[in-house]
């Protein structure tokens, strides 16, 4: 059996880790099968100028990973096949959490989970996603609006690829687990219309400077509200924001919602009755933060669970996970 192997001698890695990563490959993809022969000792010595003891090494590291066995007077074995994940997200928040707890718990011990994050760093995801091509079994990508992404996501094989989240910049062949943030931003909002026309102003906090929300958000808020004649107000930074009773909220970032309930607390506005809140993304702890917070929300949950299907189920996939609102005493 011929294993392709790229052992960098001017690496950082260490060349018995790049050995294992060159092994793990081959079985991700299917080169190397269960119950097949890896290369012998003596093999690896003449052809890929390795000590015995980095092989050794090596081989060991396989061994303690469970992914190959030796028998005695005969050789190294492949004992199953290799399932290593690549969950990309974008940062790390509460409901992340929630959706990453979905995926883990629904996949088997035997499939290995590499978490990464890319800050919305164009850069950071192209480095990361190049130098993990071949890696991996499954790449998990939450995308994000840059004219770069298409390019750079189709570096990874189609079949290997599910976009979480946002649909965005993916092509027909690319399967994916997304929310909408367009139209269910306007289907959520229209079973509440005689609740919302209770306050004075519906205002939409959108604070440019520090959310990657998508900003057709916006767009349904204000199709929403020009729908039906509410007053509306879009603002785009928190900074000079002074809360009035009478309004009502939609926050798209938690430090939106932190400085919003600061501000009530000292004006002494009653939440659900002086001011009403709705926040984007729901969280375990809004459940229970100021008697609750209610929430617009995919579940991010089943979004974990889809996602650990597409890993176990060959094939293509493709789904919207429905978006609604949680009603708590925020309103």
């Amino acid at each position: 059996m011929t294993i392709q192997l790229h052992i960098n001698p001017n690496s950082n890695t260490l060349k018995y880790l790049q050995l294992v990563d060159a092994i793990a490959n081959a079985i991700s993809e299917g080169t190397l099968a269960e119950g097949d022969m890896l290369p012998s000792v003596n093999e690896l010595v003449k052809n890929a100028a390795l000590s015995r003891d980095t092989i050794f090494k090596a081989y060991s590291e396989l061994k303690n990973r469970g992914v190959v066995e030796s028998v005695p007077n005969r050789g190294y074995f492949v004992t199953r096949k290799l399932n290593r994940v690549l969950l990309f997200l974008d940062t790390f928040k509460a409901y992340k959490e929630v959706l990453y707890d979905g995926f883990r718990s629904n996949l088997p011990e035997n499939i290995s989970v590499d978490l990464m994050f890319h800050h919305y760093n164009i850069n950071v995801l192209e480095t990361i996603l190049t130098d993990s091509i071949g890696k991996y079994s499954h790449y998990i990508i939450m995308s994000f609006d840059h004219p770069r992404m298409k390019q750079i996501i189709s570096k990874v094989p189609a079949e290997k690829l599910l976009v979480i989240d946002w649909n965005i910049h993916t092509d027909r062949h690319h399967s994916f687990v997304c929310q909408d943030f367009g139209k269910a931003v306007y289907q959520s909002l229209m079973p509440h219309l005689d609740r919302i026309r209770k306050y004075s102003r519906f205002i939409l906090v959108y604070p440019k400077s520090w959310t990657f929300h998508p900003v057709e958000a916006i767009d349904n808020f204000v199709m929403f509200c020009k729908d039906h004649q509410v007053n509306y107000e879009v603002h785009y930074s928190i900074k000079d924001l002074d809360i009035q009773k009478g309004d009502l909220y939609l926050l798209v970032s938690d430090r939106s919602l932190t400085r919003i309930l600061d501000q009530a607390e000292s004006k002494q506005l009653e939440k659900g009755k002086d001011i009403g809140i709705i926040s984007y993304n729901e969280t375990p702890m809004k459940k229970y933060i100021k008697d609750g917070i209610t929430v617009l929300s995919t579940d991010f949950t089943l979004m974990g669970k889809k996602a650990a299907e597409y890993v176990l189920n060959p094939g293509e996939m493709k789904e919207v996970i429905p978006t609604t609102m949680i009603l708590r005493n925020s309103f």
